[in-house]
């Protein structure tokens, strides 16, 4: 398969060029009424923005040229197996590792231990966001191989985020609805949607826009109910300590 690496190159180029163009106005304007950093600050925004913007360009063609292509044979490859539960494991496995290499889930994840002092650890939110998508992948390659529609986990999965909502602070609900957003990135919208649609279309009476799409729906719902797990247990692991703490007071 001949594959030229920057074809369309320039498309994209003109699309990253419209994506920051307002953002460089507005802190031009900004650094002209208001900021007044000085030129050695300035340099080095200017060198991020540079960076900003030649990192974008090349992961999008990266995307159209690498990610999209190989997801959708790997789908269909694994679509067509005789034995093609094996989606299910596979599935978990690819969710688990796309989340883990997930740009955005780490800034999110060092934001949070930042902000909370270090009682959220990284590694505990990376663990529990990976792991929550990691489920949503093989629920829905599980729906993809069973004919299942999306409401029947979309219904149930956001009234199961209510209830938790409920029973949660404030905070960790807070960080559940930002995840749910995180988590659906680049690594995962680019790779694993191209897989899900290639295993729908490899599948008999599947039909990729029906059975292929709605897989990052249940992406974004997933870590919105780890998350509160993970505030539920550590409320839990907090009014434990404050109980035993009381005791030995006593």
């Amino acid at each position: 398969m001949n594959i030229q690496i920057f074809k369309g190159f320039g498309h994209v180029l003109l699309e990253v060029t419209y994506a920051l163009l307002p953002l460089v106005i507005l802190f031009l304007l900004f650094q002209l009424f208001f900021l007044k950093l000085n030129r050695r600050k300035l340099f080095n925004i200017g060198k991020g923005i540079l960076l900003s913007f030649l990192g974008l360009a090349f992961f999008l063609q990266g995307v159209h040229v690498g990610f999209f292509p190989v997801g959708e044979m790997i789908g269909e490859k694994l679509g067509s197996l005789s034995f093609n539960w094996i989606l299910v494991p596979i599935g978990f496995i690819f969710g688990f590792v796309a989340t883990f290499a997930e740009p955005a889930v780490r800034i999110l994840n060092h934001e949070v231990e930042k902000v909370s002092g270090g009682s959220i650890s990284q590694k505990v939110m990376l663990y529990t966001l990976s792991i929550g998508v990691a489920f949503s992948i093989a629920l829905s390659m599980l729906r993809i191989l069973l004919g299942i529609p999306l409401w029947y986990f979309i219904i149930p999965g956001y009234l199961i985020a209510l209830i938790l909502m409920y029973f949660s602070s404030k905070r960790f609900t807070a960080i559940a609805f930002d995840s749910g957003g995180v988590a659906t990135g680049p690594m995962t919208v680019t790779f694993i949607l191209a897989i899900g649609v290639g295993v729908a279309s490899e599948i008999d009476g599947r039909n990729p826009l029906l059975d292929g799409f709605g897989m990052i729906a249940l992406v974004a719902l997933s870590p919105i109910i780890s998350v509160l797990t993970l505030g539920l247990l550590y409320e839990g692991k907090g009014r434990q300590h404050n109980n035993d703490h009381h005791k030995q007071g006593a």
